[in-house]
C-alpha cells in the first residue's frame, strides 16, 4: 500500500509504502514530478503539484524502503517504477520524499485570529475564497470543525463592496444535517471565478470547544476525564457527575455511548487544576464545555471543595417488557411520580461536599464503531445487503417499517462504505430467519453508529406498519470485473451497482476508458478496448453508455457517462478490454498437447525458459492448457540464440501450488533467457 502522512490533508504529506509487514519512507534521490504523479493517481488525489524532498513533511522513524525511484509517470503503482533494491540505500530520514497532489484541499481563516477571519480553501495549488451564497449554519459549523475551532460559528455578513483581487474557488456550499464533513457538502462546481464581489466572501467566527481526553483507563475511550484550558490540562470534579455528563464526553471523543460514569478517583487521582465543578449536562451537548459549569461554587471546593446540583430520588422505566425502555417515573417523597421532562426533577444542593483529586470524574464508553457491530449479508459485497447487528454475543436481524436513506446513510458510514445509494426491504426469499436484534430505528442521518439513533420508539409507532428486514446499498459496493475472457485481465467489462452486475455499452468506448478499468483491477495498462461483444453478450442490466474517461480517473464510475441504467444499446454492443497484465499459455509448433510452451504477457507471446523447471511446473502447465494433469519435459534442444521475446524463467512450482500463475519465478523480463536450449518444450 501507499499513503501520505504528517501532511495537512489526505492528498499531501510524506510518502510511505507498506511492504513486508511494515510502513517505511522513500529517499528523495532523483524524486521528481513523474514519481509524484504516480503516487497522486494511485491515491485518487488527481495530478501532482509538487514533488518535495528534504523531509518537508517531517522525518520518518522506520525503514527507508526505496531510493532512486525513476517513474515514467504512467505506472499503475509506485512499486512498478524502476528503483533500487527494497531496503537498500545510503539515505537518512532527512531525505524523506513527499508530494502535494492537485486534489489536496484545506481550509484556513485568513486575516483574522486563529478561529475568526476570511474563509479560504486550498485547491489545485492555490488559496482562494469561499463565497457565502446559500451558506447554511451547518456549513459554518462543519467549516469550524474542519479548522478544529469548535463545532459551531457565526457568519459575518457586513462586507465592503468591491471586486475580488484573487481566486474564488467555491460557491453555494450547502451543508445539511446529513453531512459529517465540509468536503462532503454539495456545492457549485469548483471554478476559479465562483464569486466576484467582496460582499460575497465568507467571513466566520468559530466558537472553540475545550479539548477533552481520558487518562489512565487503558485506552482512548475509558479513564479519568481531563479538560484543556488556558493551555493546561486539568480534571473535572466528580460531585454531581452522572451518565448525561459521561454521554457528552463519549460523543465528543467519538467513543460511542456511555456505559458507566464512575466517580471517587476510580482511575486514580489526577494533577493540576480542577477546571470544572458542578457540571450539568443534558446529554445532547456536542462538547463538555457546552455544559453548565457552576463556577460560583468553586469557593466551597478544596482545590476546590465542590458542590453540585442533581435530581434526587430514584428512576424507573415502566410500561414495556424491556427494562431499558419505557415511561420515566421518579421516586419522590415516598411515591412514584411520572416525569414529562427532566426540568420537573426535584433538586438537592449538595452544599460543601469535599471535591479533591480523589473524586475526579471518569467515563467508560462503549468504544468507537467497529466493523463487527454491523454487517450486510446476502449482497455481492461487504457494502450491500441485509442489515444485521451483533448484540449479546449473537447476530440479529434489523426490522423496520419506515426504513429509508437516512438510516441507510448511518449504516454505510459506520461500515466505512461511503454514502448510501439505496435503502430497501429485501424480498421474502432474501429475508432472515434468526433472532431480532433491533426493531424500529429513526435516524437523523448524521449519527456515527446505528445504536445512537432513536431505537426506543413507542409501541404505537411500531404498530403503524409491518416491520420487515431492512437492507442497504452503499456507494462502496461498486465493483468492476472482467468476465468471459481468457484470464483475469481480459474480458467483458461488468460493473456491480445497486446490488447487481451489468455490462457497459461500447458507444465511444476507447483506450482511455479501458486504461481506467485495467488500472483499477491492478492489470497494468490497456492493450485494447474492444466492443461488439467480442467476449460474449451479457444477459443482465446494461449500466452505462457513452463513457468518456480521460484515463486518469481512479474508477470507471468517476468518468463522465450517461445516466445509470439509461441507454439505447443491446448486449451485442457490450464493451471489453485486454490489459497488459493479461497472461495466457499456449503450445506452439506442435500438436494440441505437445509443443513449445509460450506465455502471453504485455501484449506479446514469448518463450518460457526451462531453467529450474520442476515436474510440478510441467503438470500445472498441462492443467492450465486443459491437457491433463501431468507431462514430460523435452530436454534435447539445438544450440542457438532466440529470435523473439522470452518472458519467463525459473518457474518453480511445488506441491503447495494449485495454479501455474501462483508459482514463484524470476521477475518478468523480455530477455529472461537467450538460448534455444533453454526453451521449454513439453508433452
Amino acid at each position: 500500500q501507499v499513503r501520505l502522512v504528517n501532511g495537512p490533508g489526505r492528498c499531501a504529506g510524506r510518502v510511505e509504502i507498506y511492504y513486508q509487514g511494515s510502513w517505511g519512507s522513500i529517499c528523495d534521490d532523483g524524486w521528481d514530478r513523474s514519481d509524484a504523479a504516480v503516487v497522486c493517481r494511485q491515491l485518487g488525489c488527481g495530478g501532482a503539484l509538487e514533488a518535495v524532498g528534504s523531509a518537508r513533511f517531517g522525518e520518518g522513524s522506520a525503514q527507508i524502503w526505496l531510493e532512486s525511484v525513476n517513474c515514467s509517470g504512467a505506472e499503475a503503482a509506485l512499486w512498478d517504477c524502476p528503483a533500487g533494491s527494497w531496503g537498500q540505500h545510503d539515505c537518512g530520514h532527512k531525505e524523506d520524499a513527499g508530494v502535494v497532489c492537485s486534489e489536496f484541499m484545506a481550509l484556513r481563516l485568513e486575516k483574522g485570529t486563529n478561529c475568526s477571519g476570511r474563509l479560504q480553501v486550498f485547491y489545485n495549488g492555490t488559496w482562494g475564497s469561499v463565497c457565502s451564497n446559500s451558506m447554511t449554519p451547518e456549513t459554518v459549523s462543519l467549516a469550524c470543525k474542519e479548522l478544529r475551532c469548535g463545532d459551531r460559528g457565526s457568519l459575518e455578513t457586513q462586507r465592503p463592496y468591491g471586486r475580488l483581487s484573487s481566486t474564488a474557488w467555491l460557491d453555494r456550499v450547502e451543508c445539511g444535517e446529513r453531512n459529517s464533513s465540509f468536503w462532503q457538502c454539495p456545492s457549485a462546481p469548483w471554478h476559479p471565478q465562483s464569486c466576484d464581489d467582496l460582499r460575497d466572501e465568507t467571513h466566520i467566527t468559530c466558537k472553540g470547544a475545550a479539548e477533552v481526553r481520558l487518562e489512565d483507563g487503558g485506552g482512548r475511550c475509558a479513564g479519568r476525564v481531563e479538560v484543556k484550558h488556558q493551555g493546561q490540562w486539568g480534571t473535572v470534579c466528580g460531585i454531581s457527575w452522572d451518565m448525561d455528563d459521561a454521554a457528552v464526553v463519549c460523543k465528543q471523543l467519538g467513543c460511542g455511548s456511555a456505559l458507566e460514569a464512575p466517580r471517587y478517583g476510580h482511575f486514580g487521582p489526577g494533577s493540576g487544576p480542577i477546571w470544572m465543578a458542578g457540571v450539568v449536562c443534558h446529554g445532547t451537548e456536542s462538547a463538555l464545555s457546552d455544559c453548565t459549569n457552576r463556577e460560583q461554587i468553586r469557593q466551597y471546593c478544596d482545590h476546590s471543595q465542590d458542590a453540585g446540583v442533581t435530581c434526587s430520588g430514584f428512576f424507573r422505566l415502566v410500561g414495556w417488557d424491556n427494562p431499558c425502555s419505557g415511561r420515566v417515573e421518579i421516586h419522590d417523597r415516598n411515591e412514584w411520580k411520572t416525569v414529562s421532562h427532566l426540568g420537573e426533577c426535584p433538586v438537592t444542593a449538595l452544599g460543601a461536599s469535599p471535591c479533591s483529586h480523589e473524586n475526579d470524574a471518569a467515563v467508560i464508553c462503549s468504544g468507537p464503531a467497529r466493523f463487527a457491530s454491523l454487517r450486510l449479508v446476502g449482497g455481492g459485497s461487504p457494502c450491500d445487503g441485509r442489515v444485521e447487528i451483533f448484540q449479546h454475543g449473537t447476530w440479529g436481524r434489523v426490522l423496520d417499517e419506515q426504513w429509508d436513506v437516512q438510516e441507510a446513510s448511518v449504516v454505510c458510514r459506520q461500515l466505512q462504505c461511503g454514502e448510501a445509494e439505496a435503502a430497501y426491504n429485501p424480498p421474502k426469499a432474501q429475508r432472515g430467519t434468526g433472532p431480532v436484534g433491533l426493531r424500529g430505528v429513526r435516524c437523523a442521518g448524521h449519527e456515527a453508529n446505528l445504536t445512537l439513533c432513536n431505537t426506543s420508539l413507542p409501541e404505537s409507532a411500531l404498530e403503524a406498519g409491518i416491520a420487515e428486514d431492512v437492507g442497504v446499498v452503499c456507494w462502496g459496493s461498486r465493483q468492476v470485473r472482467l468476465v468471459n475472457g481468457p484470464g483475469r485481465c481480459a474480458g467483458r467489462v461488468e460493473i456491480y451497482y445497486q446490488g447487481s452486475w451489468g455490462s457497459v455499452c461500447d458507444d465511444g468506448w476507447d483506450l482511455s476508458d479501458a486504461a481506467v478499468v485495467c488500472r483499477q483491477l491492478g492489470c497494468g495498462g490497456a492493450l485494447e478496448a474492444v466492443g461488439s461483444a467480442r467476449f460474449g453478450e451479457g444477459s443482465a442490466q446494461i449500466w452505462l453508455e457513452s463513457v468518456n474517461c480521460s484515463g486518469a480517473e481512479a474508477a470507471l464510475w468517476d468518468c463522465p457517462a450517461g445516466s445509470w441504467g439509461q441507454h439505447d444499446c443491446g448486449h451485442k454492443e457490450d464493451a471489453g478490454v485486454v490489459c497488459s497484465e493479461f497472461t495466457a499459455l499456449r503450445l506452439e509448433n506442435g500438436t494440441n498437447c505437445s509443443g513449445r510452451l509460450q506465455v502471453f504477457y504485455n501484449g506479446t507471446w514469448g518463450s518460457v525458459c526451462s531453467n529450474s523447471m520442476t515436474p510440478e511446473t510441467v503438470s500445472l502447465a498441462c492443467k492450465e492448457l486443459g491437457c491433463g494433469d501431468r507431462g514430460s519435459l523435452e530436454t534435447q534442444r539445438p544450440y542457438g540464440r532466440l529470435s523473439g521475446t522470452a518472458w519467463l524463467d525459473r518457474v518453480e512450482c511445488g506441491e503447495r501450488n494449485s495454479s501455474f500463475w501462483q508459482c514463484p519465478s524470476a521477475p518478468w523480463h523480455p530477455q529472461s533467457c537467450d538460448d534455444l536450449r533453454d526453451e521449454t518444450h513439453i508433452t
